[in-house]
């Protein structure tokens, strides 16, 4: 049995486990392991195509069944699928895509189901051109997302839900963050192009880079040792806004995985103290393994950030990064298995969960402080309408987002800065979708902090 075919029967394995059982596209991919560099870089391409346009391709799918409704084994549905996804958005040659798919199913051990498949490649080859376009009227299908969240793209965004849509089937761009502690930008540069690594674009002083290619981290000059980190620039503008100075207290909730605790220490590394918090004890690892590739310290506590008197100790935080849980809307074309497992009525319980995190946090903040609310969601329900509603209830509260906004380079088109933060469609200047809003605290008698949230520093679980 060939390699080529191997891939691709592990590939239909990882598309059926996120279609079926509802498991994440990289926790599935991750488990996989292979030493073929070249064989790990198809099997990542096949899968990740092969979600992204899953909708679509199912669709065409149904159109190809010599029987309607017809019933198909999870893992041979999923390889039809793999296969299909070859002949339509890969430059493999057909006959290969076609052959090694078909032998895929030996290695499924359902050698019976071999004619099914080839029969469906092969009718694809032929009827492409006129099933595609009558598929393709409904929109839901041609960009293959949930019918639910192009409606809701197309509420919030009008006009610009189109693009949205398109970039989120784009691959996704590699962005850089260059560790500003330990090297120059000018410098980095050099070493990327002693190694032929190309630069596209660059933001924040040449310290985010967009790479001509992606590559394992492995490739980087200078990864291993904390010189970069792989972060897409709407991530990296978070820094930015929420600016920290030497000799603060910072609080960094939901930190998971730690590119955003990373670059605040980058930012600034003579902060009196961060604290990082995380309710996934699991996830935390991934945090404390970024900060010691780049050689910085934080406090890293496994705790509900909404309970805080379960783990603060009281001292309050001149500046707090929350960045939410979310739908992770904005970041599709990155986990595009989200347009699989992400569910209408998951929002509204999000949005009730980000007010919780918000209004448990802002007590933790000095008068004076500022909180950044950060979301990868492109819903306004869980970025505009929470900030609103925040703001309604805490009116002594600024949104100085715009403000601080001013102080940095413009960010590019297709971002919007309304009554209440900042909006980033996908795409825009190569970004991914996100969404902050930077509030500031009153001082004066009003802000100061309520006694029951002065808990004593015993009740510190760090």
């Amino acid at each position: 049995m060939s390699a080529s075919a191997a891939v691709r029967a592990r590939a239909a394995r990882i598309v059926a486990e996120v279609v079926e059982h509802g498991r994440s596209l990289d926790a599935v991919l991750s488990a996989e392991s292979t030493s073929n560099k070249q064989e790990r870089g198809l099997l990542r391409s096949l899968s990740y195509d092969s979600i992204r346009w899953y909708i679509r391709l199912d669709a065409l799918l149904a159109r190809l069944l010599s029987r309607p409704n017809q019933t198909l084994e999870p893992e041979i549905r999923a390889l039809a699928i793999v296969g299909l996804c070859q002949l339509i958005y890969t430059d493999i040659p057909a006959h290969a895509a076609v052959a090694e798919t078909v032998a895929a199913t030996r290695v499924l051990k359902q050698p019976r189901a071999s004619g099914l498949v080839n029969a469906i490649l092969r009718r694809c080859q032929r009827e492409q051109a006129q099933l595609l376009p009558k598929i393709d009227r409904d929109l839901a299908v041609r960009s293959a997302h949930p019918r639910w969240l192009v409606e809701k793209l197309r509420k919030d965004w009008g006009d610009r839900a189109n693009d949205i849509l398109d970039a989120n089937n784009q691959r996704p761009p590699f962005w850089i963050r260059v560790n500003r502690a330990r090297v120059t930008a000018a410098n980095y540069r050099e070493q990327l192009q002693a190694t032929q690594i190309g630069v596209l674009a660059s933001a924040f002083d040449d310290t985010a880079l967009l790479l001509d290619r992606a590559m394992d981290v492995s490739d980087l000059p200078g990864f291993a040792e904390g010189l970069v980190s792989v972060q897409d620039a709407a991530a990296q503008l978070a820094g930015h806004l929420l600016d920290p100075q030497a000799g603060e207290r910072i609080l960094d909730a939901c930190a998971a995985p730690g590119g955003k605790t990373g670059h605040l220490l980058e930012l600034a590394p003579e902060l009196a103290a961060l604290t990082a918090v995380d309710v996934s004890p699991e996830r935390l690892t991934r945090v404390s393994q970024n900060l010691q590739r780049l050689g910085v310290t934080a406090q890293v506590l496994a705790a509900d950030a909404a309970e805080p008197a379960k783990w603060w100790d009281g001292k309050p935080f001149n500046r707090i990064l929350l960045d939410v849980p979310c739908s992770a809307t904005g970041v599709i074309r990155r986990h595009p298995d989200i347009k699989l497992l992400r569910r209408s009525d998951d929002i509204a319980a999000l949005a009730a969960r980000q007010s919780q995190l918000l209004r448990a946090l802002w007590p933790l903040l000095l008068p004076g402080g500022r909180l950044l609310y950060a979301s990868c969601s492109a819903l306004q329900v869980e970025t505009t309408a929470v900030i609103a509603d925040f703001l309604r209830d805490e009116p002594s509260a600024r949104d100085v987002t715009g403000e601080r906004l001013q102080a940095l380079p413009p960010i590019g088109e297709g971002t919007r800065v309304g009554a209440h933060g900042l909006r980033i469609a996908a795409g825009s200047a190569g970004m991914d979708g996100f969404y902050y809003a930077l509030l500031e605290k009153p001082r004066g008698p009003s802000a100061v902090l309520p006694a029951s949230t002065n808990m004593n520093s015993s009740r510190n679980l760090g």
